[in-house]
This record gives C-alpha cells, structure tokens and sequence, in this order.
C-alpha cells in the first residue's frame, strides 16, 4: 500500500468525526450556548451546506493547481474551520464555523479519490479509494466515541481543537507522503474542463444512483435509535455500542467493496445495491429481537458501504476527461441523499406506520438505485455499440484520470 494512502486516511478520520461528532454534542453546545436542542440541530445542516457547497465550487475553483497543493489547502480549510469552531462566542458564530469546515469535506474526498486511483496499477483502483475512506469509516468505531467523550469531560470546545490537530497532523502526512510529481497529484483539465463533465447524462445518472443508494442508507440510519429502543428493545444506553457495530459493518463494506469492484465494478454495485434493499427490507423482522437487530445493525453498514468504492469510480469514469469536479460533485450528492433520506424517512414515521417502517423507505429507495444503475448500465451499452459499429467497445480513459473502465 503507497504511504500517500494513509495520508489521505488521516485527512478523511478527521473529516468523518467532525462530521458526526456534533450529533454526539448537541447537548453540550445546547446548555453551554443557551439554545434549545432543536436549535443546536441547525449546525448538523450548516455543515451539510457547507459540504453540498463547497464540493463543487473548490473542485471548480482549484480545477488548475496540482491535486497535492488542493488537498494540502483543503486540510488548511478544515483547520481553521475547526478552531473558530472551539473559539466561537455564540450561536451564530458556530453555525458559520461549521458551515466552513463542511465546505473542504467533499472537495477533499472527490481530488483524494483521483490522487488515490493514480498511486497504484489499474486493478487496484477501487481497493485504493476504499483505503482512502477507511479513515472515514474507521471515524465511525474510534475517532467519534472517542471525539464525544472528550466533549463530556472536557468540553465540547477540546473536541474541536483535537479535531483540529487531527487536520495538522493530516496536513504533514499529506506533505510528506504524497508525490508533488506524481500523475495522480497533476493539474486536471482547468475549469472549462472540468464543468463540460456535468454536461453528460451518464455522470448526471451515476450522480443519481449515489442519491438514491445511500438516501436509502439514511432513510433507515437516522432514526435507527427509536427502532432499537422502541421496536428491539434495547435500553438507551446500549446504543452507542450498536452504533459502533454498523462503523465495524461499514468498514468491512468499504474494504469488501474495493476488493470485489477492481474484479467488477458493475457486479459489486447491483449486488450491493440488491443487498441493502433485502437487508432494509427484512428491518421489520430483525428489529423484533435484540440479537436480531444487532445483526441488522452490522448488515446494514456493510451492505450499504460495499457501493461507496464503486459510486466514487463510476462517477469518475463517466467524467473521464474531467474526473475532480464530478468526483467532488459525488460527494455532495452523498450529503443530498442524507438530508432527502432522513425526510422521506421521517414522512413515514409522522404517517404513523410505524417505528420501523424508514426502513421499508429505504428499502424502496434502493430499489430505486437499482433501476438507475440498469439503466445507465443500458445507456453506456447503447452508446459503446453505437461508437462501435453495434458492438461493446473498451473504454480506457487517460492515464491522468487514474481510472480504467472494462465493460
């Protein structure tokens, strides 16, 4: 494994506990602030603006500069997003901090997934990229139990300062370890190029299976509490343990799904696709017992995060010639499916069908995610057998792109 991979891990374990870290500390900030909870909430969404927005822009925005000098001022970014978080006086100065520490997130993850893909030979692309988000996964299990304790005994002040040391310590690691000269930290092909590539149906269909793949995902994960609690039920105290078990899923998912997606990356995707929507699907029946419901928990992750390595690639060989914009891009569309996920979910339970029915939403949604994929599948075949004199030709994108797409 190239050393510049565990760089790009350290950044996205920073990314994912200051990501998830604030659901943990809402009470905290509450109380020490003087706002209600729900009040607190908005700073969980300045930082989902913050991500939706900036993934685009500053993959735009920087399309020209070298990949490794991005990423280093991404680190830079979250940084000081991170410590005006610890330093923020009020309400209003916190939801702007945090507002600017989503916005280097998913441009982060998009440049960080062409530099990872340009560190290795073509058939370990995908496993390459799952490396990368296994600091995100890994956030999951340590980096925001641990992140939340701190913010218990310390304040919830300390939580952002350590977060941003995480970033320092990322910064170096990515100053150190990744090549300034190598093709994967290369300009890309400037703005004009790189906006072309939102141009083109199957980028817009790759963009829209990663929305309704993991906006199945979080139709079900946010309201997995009140399953547990009011349909398995487990006592409040055991879920921060159960969470723990969907980051162990989600980590095995992330590193199952790069392994299986360099053999296939459009098997790995309608298998994980078809799995999440069983798993979301037979909720329902495993929320009914605690062991069953632990089961579930850890399913869940897998299930859902075995697709993440093989979104990324999809979306980066559809924009092949421009793969930093649309690869950011698949980042925000991440954090689009979480906000629509947890509100169609929530329709559900406001319904009244029950605590477990998001999860037959999510259950749907993936369906939905399905058909997408067969459907840009059947897109890319018609256009290869029109390119082709009605055969299915080869795609090999350029070597800069650091993707190669074998139909």
């Amino acid at each position: 494994m190239p050393l510049a991979l565990l760089a790009l891990a350290v950044g996205a374990f920073g990314i994912g506990t200051t990501e998830f870290v604030m659901m943990g500390l809402l009470p905290d900030v509450a109380g020490d602030l003087g706002i209600s909870i729900p009040a607190a909430g908005h700073l969980v969404s300045a930082y989902a603006l913050g991500v939706v927005i900036g993934a685009p822009l500053l993959a735009a925005l920087t399309a020209k500069l070298s990949r490794r000098r991005v990423l280093i001022a991404l680190m830079v970014l979250f940084v000081v997003g991170n410590a005006l978080s610890a330093l923020a006086p009020g309400h209003g100065w916190l939801l702007a901090a945090r507002f600017l520490s989503g916005l280097p997130h998913g441009a982060f993850f998009g440049v960080g997934a062409v530099v990872a893909t340009g560190l290795v030979p073509p058939e370990r692309k995908a496993r390459s990229v799952s490396l990368m988000f296994l600091g995100l996964t890994v956030a999951n299990i340590a980096g925001v139990p641990a992140a939340t304790l701190m913010g218990q005994h310390l304040g919830w002040r300390a939580t952002f300062l350590g977060v941003a040391a995480i970033g320092v310590a990322a910064i170096a690691a990515l100053a150190l370890l990744v090549p300034a000269g190598h093709p994967g930290a290369a300009p890309s092909a400037g703005l004009r190029g790189e906006l072309a590539a939102l141009r083109s149906l199957p980028v817009w269909l790759a963009l829209l299976t990663t929305v309704a793949g993991f906006g199945a995902l979080f139709a079900a994960y946010s309201y997995i509490t009140p399953m547990l609690t009011g349909a398995a039920g487990y006592a409040e105290g055991s879920v921060t343990l159960l969470l723990a078990l969907f980051g162990v899923g989600a980590t095995a998912g992330n590193l199952l799904g790069g392994r299986l997606a360099d053999h296939s990356l459009r098997g790995t995707l309608f298998g994980g696709l078809g799995a999440l929507a069983v798993v979301l699907g037979l909720f329902p029946v495993l929320m009914r017992g605690e062991w069953g419901a632990a089961v579930g928990v850890v399913l869940l992750g897998t299930a859902a995060f075995v697709t993440g390595s093989p979104l990324q690639l999809m979306v980066m060989e559809k924009a092949a010639a421009a793969p930093s914009l649309a690869s950011s891009a698949n980042q925000a569309a991440f954090n689009l499916a979480n906000a629509g996920g947890a509100w169609l979910g929530g329709l559900s339970l406001a319904a009244g069908l029950g605590v477990t029915s998001p999860a037959v939403v999510g259950a749907g949604l993936a369906v939905v995610g399905v058909v997408v994929a067969v459907g840009a599948y059947a897109v890319d075949r018609g256009r290869g057998a029109a390119a082709g004199g009605g055969r299915v030709v080869v795609s090999h994108l350029p070597e800069e792109s650091g993707v190669r797409v074998v139909e």
